[in-house]
């Protein structure tokens, strides 16, 4: 079993996010909503959690490689089949409860917007790939941190359509290369109907991982290697540092980097950033500046995430540290997606001396991660939190995560 994350106090202020709600009070808080505001009781609770990623940031999309874990942080989504082509959805954000009522096939690219794309995409996604789905209703609760860049769209669409495939027989949920068929519906309604251009790191953390494990991505053909991530046995922990600084996906920012990587594989030559053997020839080639940059973070990062888990394999995880501060280094000069916020946490972690940190997620805001030993982790959550308040920054928030498991039915 992964241990319950747990907050971390930072200068005498208690962390806001708090602990990962477990199975039996998130699977409750669903039931409730769902009876509250649709009626009756659903036909079960299934749950999908965020992600955090290791290392190997905007990789995915370049056919690279990435390490992420399943956070203990997950949506619960409470959920009911119908006999016609009705659907219900209800969704609770803080105090705030939002629904929407129509037939299946108003869900559509450019039908829905905002959260109905990610909550009711999915079941888009499903039909386009073939799968014969009618009418559904359901209620989602989540204690994923929102905005943060831990995945929480990824754990609304897994959430969902691990549900559909049990409410219609899919078959999609036991197997590896089911899980992977929902992998793909998850990433289509997130980029075709949300309009997010994300790659499918986030949907295949939240659908295929493991409990105690890391999880080693090819997204290349999108094979994985589960990768025993045992902090506890080192003495180390993982501190998520959520800035608060808001994180998005669709302001044009992530993109145009998307864009740029795949006019620089075209002007070289390659299939995708993936490809290409020699960085050095690579960079000559390319006469613009911002462009060889991003070039250049892509193919380091690669060889990173293989340096990284080599040592996991050989037992050196307390090494790992040097390859998570270049990775952030990479991405703050070379592909841009930092924040004031994000290096201001960075810096003072490794100050207060955490073995490395960088930035996770998509970049623009969200979160950092460090990692650093067991004694002193309450000492590096204090240093970023007064190294926030000595810039005038809104006051972090820090939680502990180990591995969790992959999404599931929990009732």
């Amino acid at each position: 079993m992964s241990q319950t994350p747990h907050a971390v106090v930072a200068d005498h202020q208690s962390a806001t996010i708090g602990t990962a709600w477990s199975a039996e009070e998130g699977a409750a808080r669903a039931r409730r909503l769902f009876a509250e505001h649709i009626g009756g009781g659903p036909d079960g609770v299934w749950a999908a959690p965020g992600r955090v990623n290791i290392i190997g940031e905007h990789t995915d999309y370049n056919n690279g490689f990435c390490l992420p874990i399943a956070l203990p942080h997950r949506t619960y989504v409470a959920a009911r089949r119908r006999d016609d082509d009705k659907v219900v959805l209800v969704s609770q954000l803080d105090d705030s409860v939002l629904t929407w009522e129509g037939a299946l096939d108003e869900i559509a690219p450019g039908a829905v917007t905002g959260w109905k794309a990610y909550t009711g995409g999915v079941a888009w996604a499903l039909r386009q790939a073939g799968h014969d789905l009618g009418g559904f209703e359901a209620a989602l609760v989540t204690c994923v941190p929102l905005g943060a860049g831990l995945s929480s769209s990824a754990a609304v669409e897994c959430g969902v359509g691990l549900a559909l495939a049990d409410l219609y027989d899919l078959g999609l949920t036991d197997s590896d290369p089911g899980r992977t068929d929902l992998v793909n519906a998850a990433r289509a309604a997130e980029n075709e109907v949300a309009k997010a251009p994300t790659g499918g790191l986030d949907q295949t953390a939240s659908l295929r991982t493991i409990e105690g494990h890391a999880l080693l991505i090819d997204c290349d053909d999108w094979s994985v290697r589960q990768v025993p991530f045992n902090l506890h046995a080192a003495d180390l922990e993982l501190l998520v540092i959520d800035t608060r600084a808001p994180h998005r996906l669709v302001d044009g920012q992530y993109e145009s980097r998307r864009r740029a990587c795949e006019d620089a594989a075209r002007i070289l030559g390659v299939g995708s950033l993936r490809d290409i053997g020699d960085l050095g020839a690579a960079v000559a080639a390319l006469d613009d500046e911002e462009m060889a940059n991003r070039v250049r973070h892509v193919v380091t990062e690669n060889d990173r995430v293989t340096q990284f888990v080599k040592l996991l394999d050989t037992g050196r995880i307390r090494e790992v540290g040097a390859l998570l501060d270049a990775s952030h280094d990479s991405l703050r000069d070379g592909y841009e997606v930092t924040c004031p916020e994000l290096d201001t946490a960075v810096d003072a972690a490794r100050a207060a001396g955490a073995l490395g940190a960088r930035m996770t997620g998509g970049g623009f805001g969200g979160c950092a991660i460090a990692l650093v030993n067991r004694d002193s982790c309450n000492e590096v959550a204090t240093q970023v939190a007064n190294s926030f308040r000595n810039a005038g920054f809104v006051h972090p928030e820090f939680y502990v995560v180990t591995p969790g498991p992959a999404a599931l039915r929990v009732q």
